[in-house]
């Protein structure tokens, strides 16, 4: 296999963004007609966070939270500022689908590193094609920026190291691109972090073989790559009081383990075992990528190109491609020791949970099928020139019926954000005209509610979130919870929560309008303040409570 410094051009470029913005945008129509961008419970909390960052009783950074890392919310936040884009899921769309767009130019651009046009084309239409991708891609979730991180920096450490010695001065300008992409995988999901790490280090090693450990450059971007997780303990320090506060916080990977371990067992299979984790997560890829029959099948074809991409590239570049398979030992750990469990369908306890992991692994299987293709494209051309075009076809036609077959037995992760919704539906669809009746006789009154369980309670009844008091208010909050009645008009309590602890301690003025229920759901109870005094519309402006 020969590599190639510039690996695409022209036309070329042009009918990949082509064929891909017009794979977004079907998918776009479809999920906005389907009303299916909402599904996910973390896609509308992460709008939430984003909006809440203007739009608060303290509007500040601050509201970024503690658990989620910021990246994805300020990228959405020019979006959120529309309101109808808010509550319709369209801000969160149009930074996924960017950034799924960019992964897709990224991975193509990979590919033709080593690949033929034709074998290239394959591992982008098995990647772009996927259907659990193209769902996510308009969502809010943050699968697809991490995923167009991950493939930016494969692509920066491939094209550095074959610059390294032929062009310093492009080396040192894709040191910076590597440097921050890695910054911006950080500040996306934590298994940048990892990711940082690793890459970062060979970096250092790789530098230091050559004696060039002394660059400025280097040491330079390493300042910027070690200070942003150390921002991240800052910033948690200074807000919470808690410099790991997202380790070990209420809302935390842990904290919800522990709400959602199975009952008399382990809180989740693979708990503290490492090759039930590595299984599952694997499972997960497979489901992701491709259907159920063909997915060993399609993990061995993509690990046998990968293998032979290692014996038969020329350069040693190549092996930096290898860290698109780093979430394989990352989450393995993860889920055994991590606190971040994974369900499927196929085995025990036949649920859907954190089904979209496994999509971190596509790059990975999406170029290793391209090198099988390569090696398979190579060998008929040897044994008869003329089938090639023919086996081609037939390879395309294989990754275009896996992805019809997906679509036909529904993508695994459009189901789980479908369950995710049936349980929420109730709420949302019962709960917004009978809090906008409400607040109709008590214009400006503050709502005392939840928002980060169901944000879209608030959007869907057309309030502002500076109308709530919310935990994202703080010491607004904990006063609020002290006595519900002096601070807000009307009071949204779901069973077993905070408000609903702080209602049952604190009745005073207080009177049940309605109960709601949902399958799989605590019930949530809409009660009035009959002390409340309707002319005050912001109880936090005053800084205490009007009476």
């Amino acid at each position: 296999m020969t590599e190639r410094t510039i690996p695409v051009r022209g036309r070329e470029w042009f009918a990949v963004l082509a064929a891909c913005t017009a794979a977004s945008l079907i998918a776009a129509v479809w999920s906005w007609r389907s009303g299916s961008m909402l599904n996910y419970g973390d896609a509308v909390a992460h709008m939430q966070i984003a909006r809440r960052v203007f739009d608060s009783h303290y509007p500040a950074y601050s509201q970024l939270g503690s658990v989620w890392l910021p990246l994805p919310h300020v990228l959405m936040m020019p979006f959120v500022a529309v309101y109808s884009w808010w509550a319709n899921g369209l801000a969160g769309l149009i930074p996924s689908a960017l950034a799924w767009l960019a992964a897709c130019a990224g991975l193509y651009r990979l590919a033709r590193h080593w690949l033929a046009p034709a074998s290239a084309a394959l591992a982008l239409a098995f990647f772009a094609g996927n259907p659990n991708l193209l769902y996510l891609q308009t969502t809010a979730m943050t699968e697809p920026l991490f995923v167009c991180e991950m493939i930016w920096v494969a692509v920066g450490l491939v094209e550095w190291r074959a610059n390294l010695e032929t062009n310093p001065r492009r080396a040192t300008r894709l040191l910076w691109l590597i440097a921050g992409a890695l910054v911006a995988a950080i500040y996306t999901r934590y298994d940048g972090w990892v990711m940082a790490l690793l890459a970062w280090v060979s970096v250092g090693v790789v530098l230091l073989r050559h004696r060039k450990l002394r660059s400025v450059n280097f040491w330079l971007a390493s300042l910027l790559v070690v200070a942003a997780p150390l921002v991240w303990f800052v910033y948690n320090a200074a807000t919470f009081g808690d410099w790991l506060s997202f380790m070990r916080g209420p809302y935390s990977a842990q904290a919800i383990e522990l709400r959602t371990a199975l009952p008399g067992g382990p809180p989740h299979p693979g708990w503290h075992n490492l090759w039930v984790s590595l299984l599952f997560f694997v499972k997960a890829a497979e489901m992701d990528a491709a259907i159920v029959p063909w997915g060993d099948l399609l993990l061995i074809v993509s690990l046998l190109g990968t293998a032979w991409a290692c014996l038969s590239a020329r350069r040693p570049a190549f092996h930096w491609a290898l860290l698109l398979w780093l979430p394989v030992p990352f989450y393995a750990y993860s889920v055994a020791y991590g606190s971040v469990p994974i369900f499927l369908p196929v085995w025990w306890p036949h649920s859907f949970y954190n089904t979209r992991y496994g999509m971190e692994l596509l790059p990975a299987l999406a170029l290793g099928l391209g090198f099988s293709a390569q090696f398979c494209l190579a060998v008929v051309r040897g044994f008869k020139a003329r089938w090639t075009g023919y086996v081609a076809a037939v390879l395309f036609a294989l990754v275009a019926l896996n992805a019809v077959l997906i679509v036909r037995e529904r993508p695994l992760v459009y189901i789980e954000g479908t369950k995710n919704i049936d349980s929420r539906r109730a709420f949302e669809t019962d709960i917004p005209p009978v809090l906008r009746s409400l607040l109709a006789d008590r214009p400006g009154g503050q709502v005392l509610m939840e928002t980060s369980v169901f944000p879209e309670i608030v959007a869907f009844t057309g309030i502002p979130l500076r109308q709530t008091i919310n935990s994202g208010d703080q010491l607004l909050y904990k006063q609020a919870l002290a006595a519900p009645a002096d601070y807000a008009a009307v009071v949204l309590a779901f069973d077993g929560d905070e408000i609903d602890r702080a209602v049952h301690q604190h009745p005073q003025g207080l009177r049940m309008v309605r109960r709601f229920t949902s399958a799989h759901q605590p019930a949530g109870t809409l009660y009035v303040s009959d002390t409340f005094p309707t002319h005050v519309s912001d109880p936090a402006s005053a800084g205490k409570p009007a009476r």
